[in-house]
This record gives C-alpha cells, structure tokens and sequence, in this order.
C-alpha cells in the first residue's frame, strides 16, 4: 500500500471507527481476498463494532497494494460511499514534509557471515503473523536531528523520560526432568544480546532466570504493579519454551520450568489499561522467543536460490508439544472475560502459530540474532513496525527449514526507540 493511502486511512480512522457498518463488508473482503476468515475471525473478536472497525482500519495497512482501491470498491458496493469519497478526498492531500521527498528504499541482507554452520534447534512458540504483501520501502537514516522529530508528533510515542522504562527479560534454560521440557542451550546467547541492546536502548534492564510458571507470573505482576506515571513505555522478552492454547486475541503459552504453560494472553492482560493504570497511553511492547507448535516449514519454491546453511552432520530436533487447552488453570476463564481491547500494546513473535522456531546452540535463536542485528543499524531512525518487517524478511530467508515472525499490533502511534 502507498504511504498516501496509508496516511489517508490515518487521518480518515476517526469517521471510520464512528461511522463504518462492518455487517455488509465481512463477506465482501473475503471473495475479494482483502482477508482470509481466520483473520476476520480475529478482527470480530476485537470487542464492540467501534473496535473491530479501528482494528480493521489498522490491518488494511498490511494487505498489499491493492487493498486500498478493492476496500473503496467494497465500501461503494455496500452503500457506503460517502466513506470512500472521504477516503479519495484525503487521498489528494497529502502532508509530506519536503525534505522527506528524496529518500530512497534501502535492503537489508542479513544472510552474510552472520550465518553460522550450527546445530539448529527448534524452540517452541506460537505466533500469528501478518500475511505476506509487497516488500515495504524503508528509508535511509536521516542526516541530521531524530527521525521522530521529522513526523507528525500526533502520531508518534514520545519518549522523554530517562532511562524511558523497564525491561524485564525472563530466560528459562533449564527445565524439570518430569517436564520433557528439554535444555534451551543458546538462550543465554539471546539473553546477553537483549540486555546490552536494551541498555544501550536507554531501558532499565531487570533479568530473572529459569523461574516456574508462578515465579513467573510473580515477577511480570510486580512490574505490572509498579508505578510507570514518571516512564514512557515498558517492554517484556520471554525466552523459553512454548505451546498452542486457546486464545481470543494472543494466541500461544509459555512454559515455567515446572512444565506449565502460562497463556500469551494472560501475560499481556496484566499490562493493559485496567490492571496498569500507571501505564495507560503508553507503548507496551512485548517479544517472545519460543515455539507454537511441531509443524516444520521447508517453505516454497522461488525463481532465485535460497540459501542452504543445513548444520553440518547434525540432526534438526522439535520442542513443541501439542494444543494445550489449560482446562485445569482456573484463572485462564477470568483473565479473558474481563480482557479489554489492547490498545498501545505489540506483541512480536518468533514463529507462526503451530510452526517451531530455531535455536543454535552457539549464536542463539535466528529471531533474536536477527532482531538484536535489525536494532542496532536501524533503531536510531526507523520505527518498530518497519524493523520487525526487516526482521522477518531476514528470518525468512534462513536456513533448510523455514521460519516467518510476526506481531499483533495493538499500537495507536509510531514507535521510535531512544537512542543514546
């Protein structure tokens, strides 16, 4: 999609969330191919009509160049075209500062000597991800002043404060011999990669090791409990093992090293607007590095070569486990009755829901390598959403197996991380 047409989605998101009737256009963007019914799915779990219209506002962004053209076509066919000549209208008047005219779309590649000849290990997570588009075009660094200054400060997070918040990063290496649950070796790799990164991000790092389930919950409540009134954002890694659950909006579970999984959703709730108010408008971002399940991608073929970095004499092995229902966790129930929407909020995910995530043994995880590599050349000018999209268009392009990271994003803004 062009960044016209995303600005204008943008400034039209207001009279959309108010005035869009979404009952007509469900099957509509369906035959049209605008989203599949998983995603819809997803976007009629959202909440009210007004939030399931801001979501779908929000997802059009990713569905590729034609999604603007069919969705005004859709809203026209559905009588509601008052909305789309809104949208054209915007369309024609686009605000883009001057001196951002000349910027031209750089590559990453990070498929160089990064890549080690390791045992690769499969991790375990689950993740939903945004369905392929057109590669994005990224901008180069600007020359002088922070890129965030360069943007409409209406729609970026600002982070003023220093350091801007607390990281808490959870690493779970070593598991109980009656989980099954095997050694994460290369976790403490990713672990000593995100604590200087985050440092270096200006973020007060806190670091807790091989915790059980209700340690866990333990040290992500007490953050949660803290006051934030004086920060800007909070961020959360976990980086442990994983499994499919039943979810309404974040699928996936992580593991204590007692063996119990702790659901995804369960894990965002204890930071939204209601448990957190000290946290309330302010981007919570978390990133988690597991497995969601034993399929194994070996991906597709394409016109150009793929590369092949197979370990050498070593054999490729799976965490994952099958869907866990949680039937016996009692607090699973009230956690997503009482979970509002999740504004300000991202979840980025190592794999796809079902599919494991790699781990070697000696560089870490290929998530985590790629997204420590992904920050520090281009954290201090482009915003999380383009870096994450880096991130999977590297992770993508690894390995004999495949592997595709994605995110749900709840954010409302751009996110630009603090640089020192």
């Amino acid at each position: 999609m062009e960044e016209v047409q995303r600005r204008a989605l943008r400034r039209g998101r207001a009279r959309l969330v108010s005035a869009l009737r979404l009952a007509p256009l469900w099957d509509a963007m369906e035959e049209r191919g605008l989203f599949t019914r998983p995603m819809l799915e997803e976007l009629q779990s959202a909440g009210s009509r007004g939030e399931q219209a801001r979501q779908l506002i929000i997802d059009l962004e990713t569905r590729g160049k034609q999604a603007f053209p069919v969705f005004l076509s859709i809203l026209r066919e559905t009588g509601q075209g008052d909305l789309a000549d809104m949208l054209t209208q915007e369309c024609e008047c686009p605000l883009v500062p001057p001196q951002l005219m000349d910027l031209q779309p750089v590559e990453l590649d990070l498929r160089g000597e990064k890549q080690k000849k390791n045992v690769n290990v499969p991790e375990r997570l689950s993740i939903p991800v945004q369905a392929e588009s057109e590669r994005p075009r990224m901008p180069p660094a600007p020359a002088q002043g922070s890129a965030a200054d360069k943007r409409n400060r209406d729609l970026v997070y600002e982070l003023k404060a220093n350091p801007c918040g607390h990281c808490l990063i959870l690493n779970n290496v070593n598991f109980s011999g009656d989980s099954d649950l095997s050694t994460r070796d290369g976790s403490d790799v990713d672990c000593e990669k995100l604590e200087k990164r985050f440092k270096a991000l200006c973020f007060n790092v806190l670091t807790r090791r091989n915790l059980k389930a209700q340690e866990m919950v333990s040290e992500l409540q007490k953050l949660a409990r803290q006051d934030h009134s004086a920060l800007d954002c909070c961020v959360v890694v976990i980086l442990s093992h994983g499994c499919q659950t039943s979810h309404i909006q974040f699928p996936g579970g992580i593991y204590g090293t007692d063996g119990k999984p702790i659901p995804i959703e369960k894990i965002v709730n204890y930071f939204n607007g209601s448990h957190c108010p000290s946290l309330r408008g302010k981007p919570k971002l978390f990133f988690i590095q597991a497995c969601g399940g034993e399929q194994r991608d070996r991906g597709f073929v394409m016109d150009y070569d793929s590369p092949s970095d197979e370990a050498p004499g070593g054999s490729l092995e799976s965490d994952a486990t099958p869907f866990q229902t949680l039937a016996g966790n009692a607090d699973e129930p009230d956690a997503v009755a009482c979970l509002p929407t999740p504004s300000d909020i991202l979840v980025s995910y190592s794999t796809f829901p079902g599919f494991v995530s790699w781990r070697e043994a000696s560089t870490g995880s290929w998530y985590v390598e790629t997204l420590d590599s992904v920050l520090e050349q281009y954290a201090h000018s482009e915003n999380l959403l383009n870096m994450l999209l880096r991130v999977a268009n590297a992770v993508s392009a690894k390995g004999k197996y495949k592997q595709i990271p994605g995110c749900f994003n709840f954010l409302r803004k751009e996110f630009f991380f603090k640089c020192k």
